[in-house]
C-alpha cells in the first residue's frame, strides 16, 4: 500500500509539472530570472499560509540539511535553463533525465538503498527512450554540457535529501526552504532583466508557481513514503505527459520513432516497479 501511494503521488507531480513546462514554454519572451521568481512567488503564496494555519515551525527541525535541500534545488534549476542558452532544449532536457540515475546511485552510497543489475539496464533502457523523444541538437557546447549536467545532478542529489530528510520533516518546510532560496535568488537577478508582463502574462506566470508547489509537494511525499530508486524513474512520465500536453495546446507531431521513445519509458519503468515490488 505504501509503494502503491508513492507512486500515484509521483504520477500526480510529474503532470503538474508537465503543466509548469508547457506555460514556461509559452512565456519563452521572459528572462529565465524572472520566470524563477515567479515560479517562486505562486509557491509561496500556498506554503507561507498553510505552515501559519497549522502552526508548522518555519525552521523545521533539520536546518542543515534544509537548508542544502534548498540550496541545491536553486543551483539545479538555474542551471537547467542557464544551460537553454547554449544548448537545444531537446539537449538539455534529455540530458537532464539522468538525474534519476544519479538519485539511484547516490542512495546506493548514502543511504544504503540496493541497486540490483536488472535496474542498471531498466534505467538506461528508460534513458535511451527519452533521448529518442527529445533526440540531440548537432552541436553541443562544451559551457552547456557542464551546465546541464551539473543541473541533472544536483536534481538527483534532491531526490536523496529528501528521501534523507524522511517523515521528520513537513513537505510544506522543505518546499518553503527551496522556494525561499529561490524567491530571493530569482529575485535579485531579475531586476537587471525585468519585463513588464500583461494581465495574460500576470496570470500564466503566477501559475509557475501553483502548478509548481502542486508538483513539488507531491513530489516530496513521494520520496518521503518510498524508496529513491522505485520513485525516481517515475519522473520519465513527465516526457508523456508532455508531449500529450504539446500535442493538444501547441499541435505537435510526433513520429513513430517518439512513440518507440516512449514504449522503452514505459517498459523500464514498469518492469523496475515490478522487480522492487517482487523484493519488498
Amino acid at each position: 500500500m505504501k509503494s502503491s501511494t508513492a507512486i500515484y503521488y509521483m504520477i500526480f507531480s510529474v503532470f503538474a509539472f508537465a503543466l509548469m513546462n508547457a506555460v514556461v514554454k509559452y512565456l519563452a519572451v521572459f528572462n529565465v530570472y524572472q520566470l524563477v521568481f515567479f515560479r517562486s512567488v505562486g509557491t509561496l503564496f500556498f506554503t507561507i499560509p498553510l505552515l501559519i494555519k497549522n502552526k508548522i515551525p518555519f525552521l523545521g527541525n533539520n536546518k542543515k540539511l534544509l537548508l542544502i535541500r534548498g540550496l541545491v534545488g536553486v543551483v539545479s534549476l538555474t542551471c537547467f535553463f542557464q544551460s537553454l542558452n547554449y544548448l537545444a532544449v531537446g539537449t538539455a532536457v534529455s540530458l537532464r533525465y539522468t538525474s534519476p540515475i544519479f538519485a539511484a546511485v547516490l542512495a546506493y552510497f548514502f543511504l544504503k538503498e540496493k541497486i540490483k543489475t536488472i535496474q542498471y539496464f531498466l534505467f538506461t533502457l528508460a534513458l535511451f527512450g527519452v533521448l529518442i523523444i527529445k533526440g540531440f541538437g548537432v552541436d553541443v557546447h562544451t559551457i552547456g554540457l557542464i551546465l546541464i549536467l551539473i543541473s541533472a545532478f544536483f536534481h538527483g542529489s534532491v531526490f536523496v535529501l529528501i528521501r534523507k530528510l524522511g517523515n521528520k520533516e513537513n513537505p510544506y518546510v522543505i518546499i518553503n526552504y527551496f522556494m525561499i532560496m529561490a524567491f530571493v535568488f530569482g529575485g535579485i537577478m531579475s531586476i537587471n532583466h525585468w519585463r513588464n508582463p500583461n494581465a495574460t502574462e500576470w496570470l500564466l506566470l503566477l501559475s509557475l508557481g501553483v502548478f509548481g508547489y502542486i508538483g513539488q509537494l507531491y513530489m516530496t511525499k513521494a520520496f518521503q513514503a518510498n524508496e529513491t530508486n522505485v520513485v525516481a524513474p517515475l519522473q520519465y512520465l513527465e516526457i508523456i505527459f508532455t508531449i500529450i500536453i504539446g500535442v493538444l495546446w501547441f499541435g505537435e507531431i510526433y513520429s513513430l520513432t517518439t512513440l518507440l521513445g516512449i514504449f522503452l519509458i514505459l517498459i523500464g519503468l514498469i518492469y523496475n516497479i515490478y522487480i522492487k515490488r517482487k523484493k519488498s
